[in-house]
């Protein structure tokens, strides 16, 4: 006894998807300068009696919180990796392709093309890490901020006497007397220019965005020339003309140095504050005073200060292959029509133009979509060649 066997090739595995996620344990994204690129699995071929093949596996990539993930073409923020364990997914791994099985009709019981599987997304991207702290420590080099954060936490940053300045913030966690804690980052010094990219400034100013309050660090000893007036409006003035929203943070002004202060240069200091009204304080790191009463102070302002998204993520740019579009664009270029669209170039990748019966389906498909109705209404005739992704294709009525 003879029995017919129906069509049973299985379905292809879908290949794996990128994930970026929040390692606690990394800090740096130094990792990124010796392996630039990743990859994740591709899914396996379908098999018989319409056995699915095995999807690829899913690829994970660990980077340090505050990490941003932007689209190198476009500059446009992909992901915003600021909270703990947070995972997003940055790229979608190709649809499995369909096996013969589902091509099967009353008139083609046996179909002898299947369709192959979508190629993955391909993006470049750019990988940048920001700042997370509740406080940023902003000043000149030199006015005291290492000395300061070396004195309240236990944070223990290299403290030289020297105008150049350290090229990473470093970070430490302040114990307030009431029992709360908050994160205090030393902002590498900032120099005049540099919100039009003098020095590093640029890489400065953006650790600056991610803190809730700044702490504007001022010498008012006279050691070092400098006028505190004057040093107060470059650096605000440099705040202003990076971001408009960064010049308008809570401030407050830390006058430094106060075992050696020339009183002369405070009083002028203070004069501004008040002018601004703006808090003002005077500490001195080496013998602590006025260093509780500013802790007391910042801790009692942070309570009032919203945990907010300081960097605006712009809309995500991750293009999904389960969201096709059937949207396409006929160019025309003397006899050639170029066809170009997601939908179409989709469906083209799936067909085998050796076989018969899938070079109908693609008809089929393309008038389906509309594009054989709009090439009529573009003046096609016999003859005219069509272009779709590297195909060439003689139009025939």
């Amino acid at each position: 006894m003879l029995q017919l066997v129906g069509p049973d090739g299985g379905d292809g595995g879908r290949g794996g998807d990128i994930y970026f996620k929040v390692d606690k344990d990394k800090n740096t994204l130094i990792d990124f300068r010796y392996n630039k690129k990743f990859k994740a699995t591709n899914g396996e071929n379908g098999g018989a009696a319409k056995c699915t093949g095995k999807s690829g596996e899913d690829l994970y990539i660990g980077v340090p919180i505050g990490t941003i993930i932007k689209d190198e073409k476009t500059g446009k923020v992909i992901a915003d990796l600021s909270k703990p364990d947070q995972v997003e997914c940055v790229l979608k791994g190709g649809r499995g392709g369909k096996g013969n099985q589902h091509f099967a009709t009353a008139t083609r019981q046996a179909p002898r093309f299947s369709q192959d599987g979508e190629p993955g997304e391909e993006k470049e991207v750019i990988l940048e890490l920001k700042l997370l702290a509740d406080v940023g420590l902003l000043g000149f080099p030199n006015v005291g901020k290492s000395t300061f954060l070396s004195t309240v936490t236990d944070a223990r940053p290299k403290i030289a006497n020297y105008q150049f300045t350290t090229l990473e913030p470093n970070l430490g966690v302040v114990k307030a007397k009431d029992g709360s804690s908050f994160v205090i980052a030393d902002i590498p010094g900032i120099i005049e220019g540099a919100s039009e990219g003098v020095g590093l400034g640029l890489q400065f100013l953006r650790h600056v965005e991610r803190t809730r309050l700044l702490l504007h660090l001022i010498d008012v000893s006279g050691m070092e020339g400098r006028n505190p007036v004057e040093d107060f409006k470059i650096i605000n003035k440099e705040l202003s003309e990076y971001s408009k929203k960064l010049a308008t943070r809570k401030q407050i002004i830390v006058a430094t140095k106060a075992d050696i202060a020339n009183e002369e240069l405070f009083n002028e200091l203070k004069n501004l504050a008040k002018e601004k009204n703006m808090e003002i304080f005077k500490i001195s790191s080496s013998t602590k005073e006025g260093v509780e009463e500013l802790l007391d102070y910042v801790s009692k302002i942070l309570k009032t200060l919203p945990k907010e998204e300081l960097y605006e993520t712009q809309e995500k740019m991750v293009y999904t292959l389960e969201d096709d579009k059937d949207e396409f664009t006929i160019t025309r270029e003397g006899n050639e029509f170029i066809v170009t669209g997601k939908a179409v170039e989709a469906l083209i990748r799936k067909i085998n133009i050796d076989d018969n019966e899938s070079m109908y389906f693609m008809h089929k498909s393309l008038e389906n979509l509309g594009i054989e109705e709009a090439l009529k209404k573009e003046g096609i005739k016999v003859g005219d060649i069509v272009k779709i992704l590297n195909y060439e294709f003689e139009w025939d009525e």
